[in-house]
């Protein structure tokens, strides 16, 4: 497992932009999928996007496709640039690996993440 820690979290005018990272511990990193989620008041935890450890193809909700983007860096970082926002994506974003040298059968589906973050608060304002 990785320990891992988001960032970046903060209050945005709705069609403004937001980064977050994902700070991951542990020498193999490069080889875990990683995975953004989130969830907001009173609502089940949803996904948002995800990245494979090979290739780096990524998935999105479709909620979120075509504002968010996910990347990562060769060091240990994982990203969420968010674009047009809306007050919709209100809400606690998680970062999530599983690993090593795996890939989630279904990106959706938190249960297939073997490490989570803390969480970081994102607040829109219309």
């Amino acid at each position: 497992q990785v320990q891992l820690r988001e960032s970046g979290g903060g209050l945005v005018q709705a069609g403004g932009s937001l980064r977050l990272s994902c700070a991951a511990s542990g020498r193999t990193f490069g080889t875990y999928s990683m995975g953004w989620f989130r969830q907001a008041p009173g609502k089940e935890r949803e996904f948002v996007a995800g990245i494979r450890w090979s290739g780096g193809s990524a998935y999105y909700a479709d909620s979120v496709k075509g504002r968010f983007t996910i990347s990562r860096d060769n060091t240990k970082n994982t990203y969420l640039q968010m674009n047009s926002v809306k007050p919709e994506d209100t809400a606690v974003y998680y970062c999530a690996a599983v690993g090593p040298r795996k890939v989630p059968t279904n990106w959706a589906r938190g249960a297939g993440y073997d490490s989570w973050g803390q969480g970081t608060q994102v607040t829109v304002s219309s």
